[in-house]
């Protein structure tokens, strides 16, 4: 174990976030917050992993972490694997610090060399307490005047060298937090993370609606879809999630191209449909989810892009063709995108 600083921080803004809270944290978000607290104020560095099933609040405990460490006078960084997490996240960890007078810099490859210049010269100077970004953070540009946490998220998208790259940005080692929703069986834990300490989050915030999944088979597609267009009919949206981006002869598979146009001709013609995939321009990907954020597009044919961190909570059912070309853990992360709403 690295010598680490020590981040006591005084405890005052994080209990003005918990009390500014529009429900009260569990009691497993309490524990991993306290392990964290332990870590972060003892003169060792700290290395955690914070596993919790898609939902149950990490970001929240990550959020009292990151205010530990500027109440401590260090600063703190989170990275996230896509533009749109970053997006969400700084949007939501503005609303929360509103009142608290820390500055919140965000960073991502899409900014322009002048804005990009501009946050760079702000996390130099110490103008910026916590800064939420993509890989971007990793750039040769950005240092550090005085890194105390590291938080990554969804920790499986980022390499360790990915990570050990964003550690070194400042001129200690700092306290490092790495999240993810992924069930990850214990072998692999001492043996991919064994240099970490595991604190898990085995509860739900209430609120939240059991999600039940069904397997069907292909003949029942036309009823599937009948029972989606019902539910999209009340007020609701929904995701369609395919295998691959566009028609391949190898495989005769459903592609996410081929699917959108045979929905949006048939049964759901009249209802606004979107598409996204990895291989659209960053541009055109943000502007489709963003009208799915806003209920403008109601139905979501998409790839696994949409796969990590993706909140919609009016989305209340999602339909997986041809579920046996998915990984388990992707199948998880793909169901976590279903009720996240009342």
């Amino acid at each position: 174990r690295a010598q680490g600083r020590k981040l006591p921080g005084t405890g005052e803004l994080r209990s003005r976030l918990i009390k500014a809270l529009p429900y009260s944290l569990t009691n497993a978000q309490a524990h991993a917050v306290e392990d964290i607290l332990r870590d972060m104020a003892s003169g060792d560095r700290m290395l955690r992993l914070l596993q919790g099933d898609v939902g149950s609040g990490k970001t929240v405990v990550a959020l009292l972490a990151l205010a530990t460490a500027v109440e401590s006078g260090a600063q703190g960084a989170l990275m996230v694997p896509t533009e749109i997490l970053a997006r969400q996240h700084y949007e939501s960890f503005s609303a929360a610090l509103e009142d608290s007078g820390l500055r919140i810099a965000y960073l991502s490859g899409r900014l322009t060399k002048k804005k990009r210049e501009a946050v760079y010269a702000q996390i130099a100077a110490h103008e910026a307490d916590i800064v939420i970004g993509t890989h971007a953070l990793l750039q040769e540009g950005v240092r550090f005047a005085r890194l105390g946490l590291v938080v990554t998220d969804e920790q499986h998208r980022f390499g360790i060298a990915q990570r050990a790259e964003l550690e070194r940005k400042g001129a200690a080692m700092p306290d490092v937090l790495v999240m993810t929703a992924t069930p990850i069986p214990r072998t692999m834990t001492l043996t991919v993370y064994g240099d970490l300490d595991v604190s898990l989050i085995q509860e739900l915030p209430p609120g939240r609606q059991p999600i039940r999944t069904f397997v069907r088979t292909p003949q029942r597609r036309s009823l599937i879809y009948d029972f989606v267009r019902k539910e999209l009919l009340k007020g609701r949206q929904a995701y369609v999630v395919c295998p691959l981006i566009e028609m391949n002869e190898e495989l005769p598979l459903p592609s996410a191209e081929e699917v959108y146009e045979e929905l949006q001709n048939g049964i759901f013609q009249g209802i606004p449909c979107g598409l996204v995939h990895g291989r659209m321009k960053a541009k055109e990907k943000e502007s489709v989810m963003e009208a799915f954020y806003e209920n403008r597009v109601k139905l979501l044919v998409a790839t696994t892009v949409i796969e990590v961190g993706v909140n919609v909570p009016n989305a209340s059912i999602m339909v997986i063709e041809n579920a046996d070309r998915f990984g388990l853990a992707q199948l998880h992360q793909l169901r976590g995108r279903i009720g996240r709403g009342r």
